[in-house]
């Protein structure tokens, strides 16, 4: 079997790049093809495939704004020449699963999530109030044209794997195409409880980005009084950053981390008091990382935190998006007797090894 890798963008070890590390694990001798690849910014068992590139790694500032090339993105994709190949994985969120394969060859797309600007949340990434008026209106018959090549292009995989049941729902609603679920690896050997003790604050693991909903943590953590440490950056930081020091005061405070490497994250998820997940996720990582540390989690109850907190014996969820019910969850968590044991035991049916079976397992079927 001669294997192909297809993915997005390389840019950070996010989900994808998690569920991609543990392909080039288990199939060493397969090569790689990405629309861009920042070196260094990937784990060892990415970046030994020596990732091959489309022209966009070219174009000027890519490593900064390369999401501002997405209209260009489809060319791209399809310029990859896979004609050697017997088995084609695309681990997409955006435009690899359009990849054009030989007739031959089996594609198996691992669907994150059809690409969520494109279909559903346009506001949240380029209406007029992120990206101002004359901007928004030039994107959106772009956005347009590129939901119907991605609704086109659906049909070139052959098989689709959803990371959760919410995305098959999505895979369904904008694809017309069925998929089966196969959660993502979570690193339960690295993340792992200690003889830590919770502190007072509540968690955010996040990009900063407008639909992780970061700003209805900060509302819910001055309600709840309650102090908050962020990890994680984005676009949104500077908003968030004010937003936050409107509300500064004795109890309520809010301290942005940045970026931090996963040894510091897991100290800190050991020490966190609860995790919050306010934003709607395609599945969502942080909540199980928390989980395999012993802590629990507060989430909005829709998209992928429903199939991975169980209510009352790893967190709670949250039916109403906003920070009073936010703050209430988070007061109820902080009085509950979690089992820190049980909390752990239920992120390990999440485990890498459980993910390269089931997906090793697709790929290599006849």
């Amino acid at each position: 079997m001669k294997l192909a890798l297809v993915h997005d963008w390389l840019t950070g070890m996010r989900g994808g790049e998690k569920a991609l590390e543990v392909l080039c694990e288990r199939f060493p001798d397969a090569h790689l093809f990405t629309l861009l690849h920042v070196r260094g910014s990937v784990s060892p068992a990415i970046e030994r495939l020596q990732p091959r590139t489309s022209f966009i790694q070219r174009m000027p500032f890519v490593r900064r704004w390369y999401r501002r090339y997405l209209p260009l993105f489809p060319i791209a994709i399809e310029q990859f020449n896979l004609d050697a190949y017997d088995v084609v994985v695309s681990i997409s969120h955006c435009c690899a699963k359009s990849v054009v394969t030989p007739a031959r060859a089996r594609h198996v797309c691992y669907c994150l999530t059809p690409m969520r600007y494109a279909w559903d949340q346009f506001d949240a990434y380029f209406g007029p109030d992120r990206i101002g008026r004359p901007a928004s209106a030039v994107m959106r018959p772009m956005m347009a044209r590129l939901a119907r090549w991605d609704r086109d292009t659906a049909s070139r995989p052959d098989r689709y794997v959803a990371i959760s049941h919410y995305v098959a729902g999505r895979i369904a609603r904008y694809y017309n195409r069925e998929a089966i679920v196969v959660y993502p690896p979570v690193d339960t050997d690295f993340f792992h409880p200690d003889a830590s003790r919770p502190e007072e604050f509540a968690l955010i693991v996040s990009a900063l980005v407008p639909y992780k909903r970061i700003d209805v943590a900060i509302d819910a953590c001055r309600r709840a009084h309650r102090p908050l440490k962020i990890v994680g950056n984005g676009p949104e930081r500077a908003r968030l950053e004010r937003l936050a020091a409107d509300g500064a005061g004795a109890t309520h405070r809010v301290e942005f981390l940045g970026r931090l490497p996963d040894e510091q994250i897991r100290e800190l998820y050991r020490r966190a008091a609860v995790v919050l997940l306010p934003g709607e996720e395609d599945f969502g990582i942080v909540p199980l990382e928390a989980q395999a540390c012993g802590r629990p989690v507060v989430a909005f109850g829709r998209g992928g935190a429903a199939e991975t907190v169980v209510p009352g014996e790893t967190g709670v969820l949250v039916d109403d998006l906003a920070g009073e019910a936010f703050a209430d969850a988070i007061v109820r968590a902080g009085s509950s007797r979690f089992d820190a044991q049980a909390i752990r035991r239920h992120a390990e049916t999440f485990s890498r090894a459980r993910f390269g079976d089931q997906i090793e397992a697709i790929v290599r079927a006849q």
